[in-house]
């Protein structure tokens, strides 16, 4: 194995325009107690790593490798770890480590962890040949199954999967979803499997078109009412002006969940409007391995259409850009081949 790696960094953090992401190389990280190293096949592509590399999340560390959605394989392990045989395919997802003992923790709510670190955030990700993650975080896929397919099923598949647990949609209940990128279109799957009827809220034609292709009842513009009043709704949209809109949207007892870490600021709020009548609104903070579990068992029981957009390794910025500027339909995913 080399000394040093191809990777990509984010220097300073900036408009997409600038090109945050560098290209570096990095020594091969050597894994520590109760880690495993990976050797990266692919890495799908999150709007969290476009958040790092814009500046909207501050960086927690100097010249970091984005990427949270690694399919790749075991390649060596720290001390300690021996539950994973070399050659093992793995999946290496946000949720990097936790401390497993403070409040939060122990009742099962990992994700609230105030210790909590992050794959591509507080260490390095899956924009480079090689990452480490711990040996309890990472998750086994399946050998049959693409890694392009599989990669986008570990953040905007899993995120997604606890979004729609947390609008808490009834059974045969009306969803309203907003914005239908990687996450959403793999959400809007699961919703239709479990019975909903699906409303899609966007503003690129291509997303919408691809909505009712994986079986939306309507596809609108962001900003269009449903033709339906909606008992739950997903904001997966970045965008804080689509708050009021979608709890506008709201029948009596719906809840909005916001599924994204970055949030634009929301407009000022008018309780009778918005609120009243039993309207909840939500939040979406990571998740825990349970969530994972759960939505891997799920996505290998019903396979869902995973679409995807591949870039080579070397154009991971433009990747970036195309993401920012909504020119990626479904998941952008970096293959190291190619």
């Amino acid at each position: 194995m080399a000394e040093t790696m191809a990777a990509w960094v984010v220097r300073h953090p900036g408009p997409m325009d600038t090109r945050p992401l560098q290209r570096m190389r990095l020594r091969v990280p050597e894994p520590r107690p109760g880690e495993v190293l990976v050797e990266v096949e692919v890495c799908a592509v999150c709007r969290t790593d476009l958040h790092l590399a814009e500046g909207d999340l501050p960086p927690k560390r100097p010249d970091t490798a984005p990427g949270h959605e690694v399919v790749g394989r075991v390649v060596a392990r720290g001390p300690g770890a021996e539950r994973l045989p070399i050659g093992t395919r793995v999946g290496v997802a946000w949720l990097y480590a936790t401390c497993g003992k403070c409040r939060y923790c122990v009742r099962g709510s990992e994700n609230l962890c105030p210790y909590s670190r992050y794959t591509g955030w507080d260490v390095n990700g899956g924009y480079a040949r090689y990452t480490t993650a711990g040996e309890d975080y990472v998750y086994e896929l399946p050998e049959d199954r693409p890694a392009e397919q599989l990669a986008p099923l570990l953040c905007a598949g899993i995120i997604g999967y606890r979004a729609l647990a947390r609008a808490e949609l009834p059974s045969s209940g009306r969803l309203g979803i907003y914005g239908f990128g990687a996450s959403a279109h793999l959400t809007a799957q699961v919703a239709v499997a479990q019975g909903a009827t699906v409303h899609v809220l966007t503003r690129s034609e291509e997303a919408r078109e691809l909505a009712l292709e994986l079986g939306a009842a309507s596809a609108g513009d962001a900003y269009d009412a449903p033709p339906e009043p909606l008992d739950a709704a997903i904001l997966f949209a970045p965008v804080g002006d689509l708050v009021p809109v979608a709890l506008s949207a709201l029948d009596r007892g719906g809840t909005l969940a916001v599924a994204g870490i970055h949030l634009t600021d929301i407009p000022r709020l008018n309780y009778q409007d918005h609120l009243f009548r039993e309207r909840t609104l939500r939040s979406v903070t990571a998740n825990t391995r349970d969530d994972g579990r759960a939505f891997l068992r799920l996505a290998t029981r019903h396979p869902l259409a995973v679409t995807t957009t591949p870039y080579p390794f070397d154009r991971a910025d433009q990747a970036l850009a195309d993401l920012a500027a909504d020119r990626v339909t479904g998941a952008a995913v970096l293959h190291m081949e190619g």
